[in-house]
């Protein structure tokens, strides 16, 4: 293998302007920063704390859109809001259900942009898969995201706003004054969607700390897990500031392989980011960092693989389970998923040294829900298989 593929896409992006005379959107901002906005818009300051409380719990624990049904607040105050603030999140531009009941989303967000987000309904949890970027800073070349440049980071309202469309769809939002209904159809976020969350860093922590609040959405932090493909100087923070889990885009066992599957490797290698996870804080039996790798036909599946993955993890004494992911083919993709035979060989010696090994059950693939198979279709400039395999430095 010769890398030749670039570590982050050379691409500029600006943070969005709101064009002037635009309301303000209450969606993505803190508790603090709402507060502040109400302020410079006329709410008195001994009463702003109180009506953030107010308005907090309307849009993010009842799923309320308008100003006029939040009955607890004056009429006049209402209209008043109403005037100069919406509440505004992604819009769906289409939604696929697959076979196996996966949910594909299409949202358009400001500027025309457009995302997806895969829903995944299982027996005892249903997940949310939501993107962190339009396109992906990264080129990871198995990855069909990855061949999709980037665009721009998605504001904090636009990654909430990716799970209160999703409990839009699933109608779960509860009813004021009505019995708790403690069933969540949509439990877990993982932000595995499009984008490398660690490159919009702020962002994604605002939008997840507002998921968090127990006093809207409401998610535990043991229900969040963020995966990147090690921008290591982030790892740190997203323990101290987020709290989540986290997951990490390992894939390769050298530096040799992963420097074309996961190019950031040449920034960060694997000695480098083995031991920032060593020193992830949140790190404990009880939280283990999940390394996800993707099973690629005579690339990086092979027993001494196996092993090599093993002594990486124990000589860094690092609590982890390994989540095996057959490889999820698309259009002009240069790889190929392993055989079943293979990944269970793999999956074998992990188990029988100790870790857990779960292959991960592909869902949605037939509606390009799958994992590393997002792309939206309007930003989709399909390559030849020639075209993506010179640009991943893959020979044959």
């Amino acid at each position: 293998m010769t890398a030749s593929a670039p570590i982050t896409q050379d691409v500029l992006t600006l943070p969005r302007k709101v064009p002037e005379g635009d309301k303000i959107n209450l969606v993505g901002l803190t508790r603090d920063r709402m507060r502040e906005v109400l302020i410079e818009n006329g709410t008195p300051e001994k009463q702003a704390k109180m009506r953030v409380g107010q308005i907090w719990q309307w849009i993010y624990q009842w799923g309320v859109r308008d100003f006029a049904s939040m009955t607890n607040l004056a009429k006049g105050y209402r209209a008043q809001l109403e005037e100069l603030f919406e509440i505004r999140i992604p819009e769906v531009v289409s939604k696929q259900v697959s076979t196996d009941g996966t949910r594909k989303y299409l949202v358009r967000i400001a500027g025309g942009h457009e995302v997806e987000v895969v829903y995944i309904p299982e027996d005892d949890r249903g997940t949310l898969c939501i993107s962190s970027q339009v396109g992906c800073t990264l080129t990871c070349t198995f990855c069909h995201t990855g061949t999709q440049k980037l665009v721009r980071n998605l504001t904090p309202a636009e990654i909430v706003g990716q799970v209160m469309m999703a409990r839009d769809d699933l109608d779960e939002w509860p009813t004021p004054g009505a019995p708790k209904d403690e069933t969540r159809l949509l439990s877990n976020i993982v932000l595995m969607g499009m984008g490398e969350p660690l490159y919009n860093f702020d962002n994604v922590r605002d939008a997840m700390k507002i998921a968090m609040d127990p006093e809207g959405i409401s998610l535990s932090r043991r229900r969040i897990t963020l995966s990147t493909s090690g921008v290591v100087p982030e790892i740190a923070r997203t323990a101290q500031e987020i709290g989540c889990l986290l997951a990490i885009s390992f894939h390769a066992t050298t530096d040799e392989v992963r420097d074309v599957l996961v190019p950031i490797n040449k920034r960060w290698n694997i000695e480098t980011l083995l031991q920032a996870l060593a020193d992830y804080p949140k790190v404990s039996n009880s939280e283990r960092i999940t390394f996800e790798y993707v099973m690629l036909d005579g690339v990086n599946d092979s027993d001494e693989d196996a092993h090599r993955l093993l002594d990486h993890i124990k000589s860094h004494k690092i609590p982890a389970k390994i989540n095996l992911i057959p490889f999820n083919e698309w259009p002009g993709a240069p790889y190929k998923r392993s055989s079943n035979n293979r990944i269970r060989a793999f999956a074998n010696i992990i188990y029988q040294a100790g870790y857990a090994s779960p292959i991960r059950k592909t869902r949605g693939d037939d509606i390009m829900a799958a994992c590393g198979q997002l792309k939206s279709a309007t930003e989709r400039a399909r390559k030849s298989r020639r075209q993506i395999e010179a640009e991943a430095g893959v020979t044959k």
